[in-house]
């Protein structure tokens, strides 16, 4: 009756997640990717890209060596755009060549060009071209992803004012940065610019940010950003930008005070890439950022045969996530049931130092009216994080005092996205405290710092 049983929009973690697992389960299915290759926006603009960035930076510049040191050292005295360019372009394709090779071997179809709804059942595409044909499916996966937010009163022109796309295509490294933008994207392009040495201004217009990590992480990470002489403007509305006669960069803020720059990145926000998707004519809205609302359970849009993933649905807009409400929609779709979820799942953010977290905060913790205490261990604390160098990082346990069950895991500093697992583990299985006493970790590790705060909160409740 149709022509494939799933047509996915999209190939990024969760489109390409959920085309493999029908593929899997024997059904016909086909990919449409607008972009020149297949990975969506996580490879080639968005995850892998920065992540890249990031790794490249930490190497070139000797970041993690400067403990031992000092702040001048560097592995490559003069670091160039194209020295961050060459490693990122290996790096992506890399991603797309093992994208390529999963959708080949698992038969998955893919289809280069734009796709629009034609009607509940029915997409067409058009090619680069211009050539358009219509195909048909049982189940529509909407997998587009989102583009950056880009008001009009910020004069983007691609090489001294740019969006958080267009910064991984670098024509020069800045000799000073402006970022419009404190959620994780600006965090994160922000301290891998200072990383390099460059002198950072941090614009947000709330006066906090990251508002979802636990706040004495966040207090800890702007102590660390100041003393790295990142400069922070929070609550400060940005009011106007403009190049003034020498070509710099002129942002005015709304309590009076500018921030003159070589270069600006805005990075307030996403919008879902649906404009183009002509929803309408399946019956499908979108919110004023254009995401689509979905059933957290099964990815259902309003319409029951067509599902939503990834970024295009919102919060919390990882990639890790995405891959599987990706491939949870996949399931539901062809009559499986799956799997619920695990309580938990870790956050991870890509700044210098790195950010992770998994469980509930300290304020909710309090907020719910939950006795608890806190354990706190210093990665300088650590032999590994003397071998390491390391005169920073921090990891926070949060147990409940009637249960003794852990509640809460965060972690700052290197490593952090790794580590955070161990805690994820212990969550979800309903660990207790007596897990970090017990147990013995590799030794020298920076996973002794579970043992470490699990004993300080252990002395603490023994009191």
């Amino acid at each position: 009756m149709y022509d494939y049983d799933m047509v996915v929009i999209g190939s990024g973690p969760s489109g390409r997640r959920a085309a493999v697992q029908c593929a899997k389960l024997g059904k016909s299915v086909l990919v449409v990717e607008k972009g020149r290759r297949v990975g969506g926006v996580s490879v080639h603009t968005g995850t892998i890209p920065s992540k890249t960035l990031r790794e490249t930076v930490l190497n070139l510049s000797g970041w993690r060596e400067r403990g031992f040191y000092g702040r001048s050292y560097r592995v490559k005295q003069d670091i160039a755009a194209s020295d961050l360019m060459t490693r990122l372009q290996k790096t992506l394709d890399h991603e797309v060549e093992v994208l390529e090779h999963q959708f080949s071997r698992n038969l998955v179809r893919t289809a280069n060009g734009e796709a629009r709804l034609v009607s509940p059942h029915e997409v067409e595409i058009t090619s680069s071209i211009g050539e358009t044909r219509t195909v048909s499916a049982a189940f529509i996966l909407i997998a587009c992803g989102t583009r950056p937010f880009r008001p009009d009163y910020v004069p983007f022109d691609g090489t001294t004012v740019l969006d958080s796309d267009e910064i991984i295509e670098l024509p020069k490294l800045p000799r000073s940065l402006a970022v419009i933008g404190a959620g994780v994207i600006g965090v994160e392009y922000a301290t891998i610019f200072s990383a390099l040495d460059v002198p950072v201004t941090l614009i947000e217009p709330r006066p906090t940010f990251l508002d979802f990590i636990d706040k004495e992480l966040i207090d800890e990470f702007m102590h660390e950003l100041r003393d790295r002489n990142v400069a922070l403007r929070l609550g400060s509305k940005v009011t106007s930008i403009e190049k003034n006669a020498q070509g710099a960069i002129v942002t005015h803020l709304s309590d009076g005070r500018h921030v003159t720059t070589e270069m600006l990145l805005f990075a307030a926000g996403r919008v879902g890439a649906t404009d183009r998707l002509n929803l309408e004519a399946a019956g499908i809205a979108v919110d004023h950022r254009g995401r689509i609302t979905v059933d957290p359970v099964t990815l259902q849009t309003s319409v029951p045969h067509i599902y939503a993933a990834g970024d295009v649905i919102g919060f919390p807009s990882l990639a890790s996530t995405s891959m599987e409400q990706g491939r949870v929609a996949a399931c539901h779709a062809l009559g499986m049931e799956p799997l619920a979820p695990p309580e938990f799942f870790p956050y991870g953010i890509y700044s210098v130092p790195e950010i992770s977290t998994a469980g509930l905060t300290e304020e909710e913790v309090r907020t719910r009216g939950i006795p608890y205490e806190v354990g706190i261990a210093r990665f300088r604390e650590t032999s590994r994080g003397h071998i390491m160098g390391l005169n920073s990082g921090m990891m926070k346990m949060i147990f409940s005092t009637k249960t003794r069950r852990l509640l809460g895991v965060h972690i700052l500093g290197e490593g952090a996205t790794e580590l955070i697992h161990i805690g994820q583990a212990v969550l979800n299985l309903k660990g207790t405290i007596d897990y970090f006493i017990q147990n013995t970790f590799n030794y020298p590790t920076l996973a002794e710092a579970y043992k470490i705060a699990g004993l300080d909160a252990w002395n603490r409740m023994t009191r």
